[in-house]
């Protein structure tokens, strides 16, 4: 697969979703067209679904919390009959190259990751209205949603059966979810997850798996009458949202060029360097103004294009295994425009911002490639910035003056956020996980709030991994980066996973750090996507051929 996958779309683009608004609550109803594949080669039949399926759900979630603020509680259903949803499709699994069928799986993750949040973070409940199949990750989306209604009938049940059909795992986080979410008995769990035709009835919501059966005649008038009264119990919304339009982008051979993010990709080394930059306007001086900009306010504007940076280079420029990260630009307009929203983080668009580089920086925490970045003379890493210094692997940062450069001194600058407000999948600031086991020694950096740290200071405090001056620096970035470039990728995707989480494991640390690690090797396996492994026998009648051995 060589297609440029392109992760904006808008709503009238959609070929697989359809939202309908009725005040503070939204049905959200998945109708797959099996004609519309990401790719050729096979059909989306059942309400199964690809990664171009995903691309529209993401885009939805996202517009929900900034384009209808409104809604209270989300009805997800399908436009099916006696289908909920048939999860990956197959065919398109058994075709596609390893690479594609882990980006995938590690985008659908952060996708249902993002919408489970929703209520706690936007005040927006899922509920997922399964009517019929709902099996493998079908059965993941509902499981992600915050309350799951399963009709009475002959054909309606959940299943996860990934394992006796197609030798992989339930990799939305679907085996963790049942257990660490749904507190699922793990006996009970290990009988369901080896069961092809899944459960259904009122044994689904013995065991567990669903909140709510009911039986048919009944279900559509439930599903609406719950729907109201969760909406009913959740606080005020805001009324009115913004647009979010197109992302202005422009790509080119070695390039890629937003209003506030470059991209400079260095094919022969291997490597991309990402660039963002500071305000380019004048700091609003409410949060008034700050929606009167809607989506072309500072930092909503460079965490939609970041993340599209993110995402592009993913899955479409794969071989650049090392991400240089730089800021350059006024570190005092980047606290102006963040404190703005921290002094105003009940209003309902600060707080949307503010979650939104959650998430983004949630993304870069668990992207598969080396990240260093560099804290350069001109350099604007202050508050939510400065949290990429603690994401990557490594950071150099620039000591004393440079011959001929005439940039501001390079500096840190942090802010309160940076003690809470953008928290890691292990619910820990970035800087508690950097200091783990130090008693103390992150909170104690409250007390440098608003300096300028430069490189001595900065070194002192912790809070990079090395400082140069300009007679090693040209020299040191080199080796660093060549060396880097120069390891396998697959013990450099091992290690810094490993590394990057610290500290305590959650539900969300599992699913990235474990689980899809295990699917990551499994989609490998000839079990699996052999000549005679079960995705490519699938649907044959004739079950795979498996090497017994077990390691």
């Amino acid at each position: 697969m060589t297609k440029v996958i392109d992760f904006q779309t808008d709503p009238s683009k959609y070929r697989h979703w359809r939202v309908e608004y009725q005040g503070d609550v939204a049905n959200l109803v998945m109708d797959v067209d099996e004609n519309g594949g990401l790719f050729d080669g096979y059909l989306l039949k059942l309400n199964s679904y690809d990664l171009g399926v995903d691309i529209e759900l993401a885009d939805i979630v996202q517009r929900m919390r900034f384009e209808h603020p409104e809604v209270k509680v989300v009805v997800m259903k399908s436009g099916k009959d006696k289908v909920f949803c048939a999860g990956a499709n197959i065919r398109m699994l058994g075709g596609a190259e390893h690479a594609h069928k882990v980006n995938f799986c590690k985008f659908t993750n952060e996708t249902r990751n993002t919408f489970e949040a929703a209520e706690a973070d936007s005040g927006q409940k899922y509920i997922a209205a399964v009517k019929g199949s709902c099996a493998g990750g079908g059965y993941e989306l509902a499981l992600a949603c915050n309350h799951i209604m399963l009709t009475d009938d002959s054909s309606s049940a959940v299943a996860l059966p990934e394992v006796p059909l197609l030798a992989v795992l339930p990799g939305t986080g679907g085996l963790t979810r049942v257990t660490d979410k749904r507190k699922m008995r793990r006996d009970l769990a290990d009988v369901f997850c080896a069961m092809e035709e899944g459960v259904r009835g009122k044994r689904a919501q013995e065991w567990r798996l669903v909140d709510e059966v009911i039986a048919n005649s009944k279900f559509d008038a439930t599903v609406a009458e719950r729907a109201a009264e969760f909406a009913a119990a959740m606080p005020s919304k805001a009324t009115r949202g913004i647009t979010l339009g197109p992302i202005q982008r422009q790509i080119e051979a070695d390039a890629i060029h937003y209003s506030l993010v470059d991209v400079a990709l260095d094919r022969a080394g291997r490597k991309v360097v990402i660039t963002l930059h500071g305000p380019d306007a004048p700091t609003p001086d409410s949060i008034e103004a700050v929606q009167a900009l809607g989506d072309q306010s500072y930092l909503l504007r460079l965490a939609r294009e970041f993340d599209d940076a993110i995402l592009h280079l993913r899955n479409n420029e794969k071989d650049l295994g090392l991400w240089v990260l730089r800021t350059q630009g006024d570190s005092a307009m980047v606290q102006a425009e963040e404190q703005i929203l921290l002094d105003n983080s009940g209003h309902w668009l600060a707080n949307e911002i503010l979650q939104y580089w959650k998430r983004v920086l949630k993304r870069v925490d668990v992207t598969s490639r080396s990240l260093v970045a560099l804290v350069e003379h001109g350099s604007c890493f202050a508050g939510v910035l400065a949290e990429l210094l603690w994401s990557v692997d490594r950071s150099y940062m620039m000591e004393d003056e440079f011959e001929g450069d005439n940039r501001q001194l390079a500096s840190i600058v942090l802010s309160p956020s940076n003690f809470g407000t953008y928290p890691m999948g292990n619910d820990l600031t970035r800087l508690e996980t950097r200091f783990w086991g130090q008693d103390g020694q992150a909170e104690a950096l409250r007390a440098h709030i608003g300096e300028k740290i430069e490189a001595a200071q900065a070194d002192e405090l912790g809070l990079v991994t090395y400082i140069f001056d300009d007679i090693d620096w040209e020299d040191e970035i080199r080796i660093f980066m060549e060396e880097r470039a120069s390891f396998s990728p697959d013990a450099m995707t091992g290690m810094e996973a490993n590394l990057r989480f610290a500290g305590p494991e959650t539900m969300e640390t599992r699913i990235f750090g474990r689980l899809t690690a295990w699917q990551n090797w499994i989609f490998q396996r000839p079990n699996a996507v052999g000549p005679d492994g079960a995705l490519q026998r699938y649907g044959t009648g004739v079950r795979g051929e498996y090497n017994m051995q077990r390691v």
